[in-house]
This record gives C-alpha cells, sequence and structure tokens, in this order.
C-alpha cells in the first residue's frame, strides 16, 4: 500500500496532529461535511453560514435561533431540528457569529409568531444579537431573546459564562415552541430553565486551536483546571488530580450552594465530555454524581452522559444541575430529533 497523507501536522510542532485540510478551512470543511450527513433534516447555507431546520419556517411556531463560535461540536449546528432549535449561526472558532449571519438565518426561518434567541454570556454573542435584534425590531419582527449564565466559575452573576444549560435551554424552549405556544411564554419558561441550572468544568489538558496549532494553557502530569471555560480559557482554581469522587463532591458541593439545591429537590443532571474524554470516565463520574445526589436525598430525575457541548480535543467535563418542576419536566422529555440529541420520535 503506498503512503497517503491522513492527517494535517499542525506547522511547528510533531505532536499536535488534526484530521484537517488546513486550519483556515476548518469550519468550513467541517460544515460541508454536516450537510452531506444530515441532508434531510437540515439545510446548511453559506455566505452567510447558517443552518436550518428543512422544514422551516413553520407557520405559527416560534422559531428558536442560536449560535456561537464553532470548536464546541455538537453545539450548536447538531441541535437543528424537531423540538429544538430552529436555526443556528456557526462563527469562526471560539469566535461569535455575525449579524449578517443572524439576520439571514432569521429571515429565512422566522414565521409570524416571532423568534426567540438563546445567547451565551459572552460579549461578542451579546453584542452581535443584540445588532441583529436592533434591526429586526425596526422591521416591525416580533423578537425576544434568554441570556445563558450558568457557569459558577465567577462570582459575579453578570459576568457568568454560558456554558452546559444552553443545551438544556434550547432543549425546552424548543419542545414549548413545538406545541404552538406564544414567543412570551417560549421566552418565560426558557428563562426560568437558565435560572434554574448551574454548571461548572474541569480540564485535565487544554485545548488545541488549529490556526494557533499550539495548547491553550498548559498543565503538569498531576495537574487539573478548576472552573475552566469553553474557548480554552484557564481556569480559576489550580489543583492536583485525584480520585474522581472527591472531585465531583467538590464540584456538586459547589453547585449545590450556588443553585441553593436542597433535600427534596428534583433535579437533571448533565455530565457533559470536553471533547478528549471517553465515554467510560464520563459514566465513572456520573457514577459518583448519582451517588452525590442519594446521599443528600435529592432527587435524580433525569441525567444526560456524553459529548454535547465541547471545546475542540480539551481533556476533563463540565456538570450541570438543573432544578426541574413538572413543566419543565414534560418539555425536558418531549420528542426531539436533532442529529445530535435524539428520543421520542
Amino acid at each position: 500500500m503506498s503512503d497517503t497523507v491522513v492527517a494535517q501536522m499542525a506547522p511547528g510542532s510533531a505532536q499536535v496532529k488534526m484530521l484537517i485540510n488546513a486550519a483556515d478551512t476548518v469550519v468550513s470543511d467541517a460544515l460541508e461535511g454536516f450537510a452531506q450527513a444530515y441532508p434531510g433534516m437540515v439545510r446548511v447555507m453559506r455566505d452567510p453560514d447558517y443552518v436550518v431546520r428543512a422544514d422551516a419556517p413553520l407557520p405559527q411556531r416560534v422559531a428558536i435561533i442560536s449560535g456561537g463560535g464553532s470548536g464546541h461540536e455538537p453545539m450548536h449546528v447538531g441541535y437543528v431540528g424537531r423540538g429544538m432549535l430552529t436555526a443556528a449561526c456557526p462563527g469562526a472558532i471560539f469566535t461569535s457569529p455575525t449579524p449578517d449571519q443572524i439576520l439571514a438565518a432569521t429571515r429565512v426561518s422566522a414565521s409570524q409568531a416571532g423568534v426567540l434567541y438563546i445567547i451565551k454570556n459572552y460579549a461578542g454573542d451579546r453584542m452581535n444579537f443584540e445588532i441583529a435584534i436592533e434591526t429586526l425590531l425596526t422591521e416591525g419582527m416580533s423578537v425576544a431573546s434568554v441570556v445563558v449564565a450558568d457557569d459558577i466559575a465567577s462570582p459575579s452573576r453578570d459576568l457568568r459564562r454560558g456554558a452546559g444549560a444552553t443545551i438544556i435551554v434550547e432543549k425546552i424552549a424548543g419542545a414549548a415552541a413545538e406545541m404552538g405556544v406564544s414567543l412570551a411564554e417560549c421566552a418565560e419558561v426558557a428563562r426560568r430553565a437558565e435560572r434554574q441550572s448551574r454548571s461548572v468544568g474541569v480540564a485535565l489538558s487544554a485545548c488545541t486551536i488549529p490556526a494557533l496549532a499550539r495548547s491553550s494553557f498548559h498543565l503538569g502530569d498531576d495537574e487539573i483546571e478548576i472552573g475552566i471555560g469553553i474557548h480554552g480559557e484557564v481556569g480559576r482554581q489550580r489543583a492536583t488530580l485525584a480520585p474522581v469522587a472527591q472531585l465531583v463532591d467538590h464540584l456538586c458541593g459547589a453547585l449545590a450552594d450556588d443553585l441553593g439545591l436542597r433535600e427534596g429537590d428534583r433535579t437533571l443532571a448533565l455530565i457533559n465530555g470536553l471533547g478528549a474524554t471517553t465515554r467510560m470516565e464520563l459514566y465513572i463520574v456520573f457514577c459518583e454524581v448519582a451517588r452525590w445526589c442519594a446521599t443528600r436525598r435529592v432527587v435524580l430525575e433525569r441525567s444526560l452522559v456524553g459529548n454535547y457541548m465541547t471545546s475542540l480535543d480539551m481533556a476533563g467535563c463540565t456538570i450541570t444541575f438543573t432544578r426541574l418542576d413538572d413543566e419543565l419536566l414534560q418539555l425536558w422529555d418531549a420528542p426531539v430529533c436533532t442529529p445530535a440529541l435524539r428520543w421520542g420520535v
């Protein structure tokens, strides 16, 4: 067999290998592949880039639209479909989508029922969505937005980043829209899900950004970072690697304190891999989360374990708790059919 180049070696490095053609075509190539993988479920539009449900716009249904930098797949494009997002706008790696992307996606996917934007709490995301909202309001469109700020790594609520709760908010808002409720009702239930959610992340290694061909930070062999960001940001605390039971006790305790989670409360737990963590490890983490909940008599009603909001090839995970009520549970359980999340269909 003749030698064949199957991977791109990052310039100046003998260690970083990625299955890409070139650093500057990563997002474009990935979108082309995504379009070919799910032709009956989504339409992938280019220049500007966005992904929209194949059956959009849906008459008398609120459009649920989100977006953010690429590198977090399957977030956000993987959640476009029945019962979740109507459209998603992928920016460059770890870069906010532009207002023209947001406007183009909205004009293709929105009906007279209006549009609800799900926005992670990053300055660029908020600014660009706000620019689009101002434009649409002058055109007479009904628009509402929900900002997700669930990452407890920052003590200041205003500075908290959007993390794993984004998936939960998108699912709950999407289910409400699929049922035909009003824009105001969609926004209210999405905001309630956001208020009832908290997340925190831990990294065992940093991610490798293709254009830089280097890790976003360095950790020693026995070091971990607690409170990392999904864009490769360093954590709020550097600690020594310990058994996962000890780590989960620390993280779940912090989440419960911040959320005010008490005995008898009902919760959804999301154990989310950051890209380079095996399912085996994530199940071990979940086992300890379930043990933590049982010990404290917190009712673990639903769970989700896997890679749902990644940070390229970062090793580690985020843990999200959402306090549930009957309506939030009903909307979470409602059917969903997207490339990355599917049940009840």
